[in-house]
């Protein structure tokens, strides 16, 4: 991980990847795949130390955070959850030699069977999971505590489980008062809280509920909410609480912290789609990718490519294609998979289930691919280091 240089964390179905280039953002380098080709669903950097955490698992596996001090050069885990590993391992000495299995009984069980998000904060690590719980780590990542407010938030046995389960994917922070964040769970919405996360408040109302029709699709708006299958959510960055997300039918801005939302979907060629991104100091200026839907094939409408971008803050949209492929273009990008650098101009960065990274280093008026043929990619992150 070179000093000074900007490195793209990828977290893959085959374990995770760092795309490193100098200060000049050119001349990029891959390694991997890290973290013993676990899946990675989402990872996070401390741009003060270098140091990065990848979450993922399975069910082969069961739950678990990888941690590097060195730049990927060696890694440790910290297994939460138990999976078939450990059943084959019970019963099979021989396979329980081969992979150094202890039967040491590990903390949360078989509470849940993935970590999906990752987020570091105020010298906290926050971890999400599958089925939705929120874990704290005071110590690195080497020890871990649930959050027992939010398990047991008096909506939770209304929670829904989305076409991947019921998952806590996004983890957003206040920078300027540790005490305010929010999450993204699917299908149950964003929550959040004031308090350190004492206590959790679901926010899920549409500002303007008369001015959104019913529909028929069971994410979609209705009964005065925006639908809780949140996809992605991010916070603007300044000091009031503008919030932007993306969700299974549209994308949505909060002026007040996720009391109230309105619908910023026209101007756009359709409402389904999974990332969102704000840019690093402008807080009208937003990046999306949308696809054609999740019944006729989850794609770029007209099999062409384009990241949409806003400079008002959602209420007109410019599609952005220059070196993005423009036929027979089928991929999907995931929830977690559009990251961005703080860059002046600032660099958007999003990756594919076809396994290929684009970057733009002019806020997405052009286009190159840096990477390509790597696994499906679940998540794109970004770490600057000094």
């Amino acid at each position: 991980m070179a000093s000074g240089g900007t490195t793209v964390l990828v977290g893959t179905t085959k374990g995770a990847f760092f795309i490193t280039s100098e200060a000049d953002r050119t001349g990029w380098k891959i390694t991997g795949p890290h973290c013993d080709g676990w899946p990675i669903n989402h990872l996070a950097g401390d741009p003060d130390t270098g140091t990065v955490w990848a979450g993922g698992g399975g069910e082969w596996s069961g739950a678990g955070v990888w941690k590097t001090n060195d730049g990927g050069a060696s890694w440790q885990v910290t297994r939460l959850t138990s999976g078939q590993m450990d059943d084959w391992a019970a019963n099979d000495p021989d396979f329980a030699k081969m992979i150094g299995w202890t039967g040491e009984p590990l903390p949360f069980g078989t509470e849940f069977s993935q970590i999906w998000s990752m987020g570091c904060f105020d010298g906290v690590l926050y971890a999400g999971t599958k089925p939705a719980k929120l874990l704290t780590s005071r110590d690195g990542g080497d020890t871990w505590e649930e959050v027992k407010s939010l398990s047991e938030h008096p909506s939770a046995d209304s929670w829904h489980p989305g076409a991947a389960g019921l998952v806590l994917h996004t983890i957003v922070a206040d920078p300027g008062d540790p005490r305010k964040m929010w999450l993204g769970i699917s299908a149950a919405g964003v929550f959040a809280t004031e308090d350190a996360g004492g206590s959790w408040e679901r926010r899920n109302r549409l500002s303007n509920a008369e001015a959104c029709a019913e529909h028929d699709h069971p994410a979609a708006p209705r009964d005065g909410q925006t639908g809780h299958c949140v996809h992605n959510m991010m916070r603007a960055p300044g000091e009031s609480d503008l919030l932007y997300q993306q969700n299974h039918h549209g994308v949505w801005r909060s002026r007040d912290g996720g009391r109230s939302w309105e619908d910023i979907n026209a101007g756009l060629p359709s409402t389904f789609g999974f990332p969102i991104r704000v840019h690093p100091r402008d807080p009208q200026t937003i990046w999306t990718l949308p696809l054609n839907g999740d019944s006729i094939g989850r794609f770029p409408p007209d099999a062409a490519a384009a990241v949409w971008r806003s400079r008002d803050g959602g209420e007109t949209w410019q599609d952005l294609r220059d070196g993005l492929p423009q036929e027979s273009c089928y991929f999907t990008v995931l929830r977690q998979a559009m990251a961005g650098d703080t860059a002046d101009p600032a660099g958007i960065y999003f990756g594919t289930n076809s396994g290929s990274v684009f970057a733009s280093t002019n806020e997405g008026d052009s286009w190159d691919e840096i990477a390509r043929h790597l696994p499906t990619i679940l998540a794109v992150e970004v770490l600057e280091t000094a």
